[in-house]
């Protein structure tokens, strides 16, 4: 009878051990180092901070996240772009575009509207006209590249000129 008892409880006690070291292996749900994403169906699904290196949302608007390589820390962040810019039109003048987070774009020249969207580091601009605008930062400062309509931002630009924000906040 008492080597019964004595294999009860030391074969308890063991259990009490393991339950203990998986109890303690296993993260608790709110860990600060996951991500959780619930789907509408109500299932969830974890990743670990560690293993992500930026969320995109592509689909939503235009502007959502149009990178094609790899992020650069150098880059300025979306949010810089945003505002009021002054930019020199290439003769001499300048005017003024105007950069919303809704990817919205107004510009002082024939009160144009048009789209930007973040791409590698820069706000391109396409014009309800169908030229173009790319604000880019250039060493230590930000200049604004013009292109006529049928040309894309790979090609030569129209021409080139400095730019930079006004606006002390985003508008």
């Amino acid at each position: 009878m008492r080597k019964t008892t004595f294999v009860a409880g030391f074969s308890s006690l063991l259990l009490l051990c393991i339950a203990h070291n998986l109890a303690a292996a296993t993260p608790p749900k709110n860990s600060g180092s996951q991500l959780v994403i619930v789907f509408k169906d109500g299932h969830r699904q974890s990743f670990s901070l560690s293993d992500i290196e930026r969320i995109e949302f592509p689909g939503a608007t235009a502007s959502a996240s149009a990178d094609t390589q790899p992020y650069n820390p150098n880059w300025p962040p979306r949010g810089r772009y945003f505002g009021k810019w002054e930019a020199g039109d290439g003769a001499g003048s300048t005017f003024t575009i105007t950069l919303k987070e809704s990817g919205d774009a107004f510009r002082s020249i024939g009160d144009m509207h048009g789209k930007w969207v973040y791409v590698n580091g820069e706000a391109h601009i396409t014009w309800d006209d169908g030229s173009m605008d790319a604000l880019r930062k250039v060493g230590s400062r930000f200049q604004k590249s013009a292109y006529r309509a049928g040309k894309s931002f790979d090609d030569k630009p129209d021409n080139t000129a400095e730019a930079h924000n006004t606006s002390h906040q985003p508008i």
